[in-house]
């Protein structure tokens, strides 16, 4: 029993990161860089989780919109800010032991349609705690995680 659900993790990890890869490949480049000028939305009591943007750019709300669509229902929710950070709820689907090749797969996604700048990916479980952030160094092309 132990084989097939490590083959089982180990088959949903390899499929999001297919997925991300030849969608992001695919892209033809169509996640361009714009004017950064975009207004901060006003988050405060009167805003609901759900009114939220999934960007503060139109390029990083592009971004988002996509990732949420490539997840094919293992993130439940993202948003991108200043083109260099990326925020990503995921859902129960996705194994405790998953998190870390799936967050590795968002940062060279993000990285793909965000290049020449250092970069930081939150995962945050589906109860809003974050769980994970991975900095990715531009420099160095490392990856550190805590």
């Amino acid at each position: 029993m132990g084989w097939l659900q490590q083959s089982r993790r180990i088959l949903v990890a390899s499929v999001l990161i297919l997925i991300l890869t030849i969608t992001t490949a695919c892209s033809g480049g169509a996640v361009a860089q714009v004017d950064r000028t975009t207004n901060q939305p006003a988050v405060g009591r009167d805003v609901a989780y759900g009114e939220l943007e999934r960007g503060n750019t139109p390029t990083g709300e592009s971004f988002g919109n996509w990732v949420i669509q490539a997840s094919k229902g293992l993130i439940s929710d993202a948003y991108v800010r200043d083109n260099n950070k990326l925020g990503v709820v995921i859902s129960s689907q996705v194994p405790p032991n998953e998190v870390r090749s799936l967050a590795k797969s968002l940062v060279e996604g993000f990285h793909r349609n965000f290049p020449k700048q250092d970069l930081t990916v939150l995962i945050f479980a589906p109860d809003k705690q974050r769980i994970l952030t991975v900095q990715y160094d531009v420099q160095t092309n490392q990856l550190q995680y805590s």
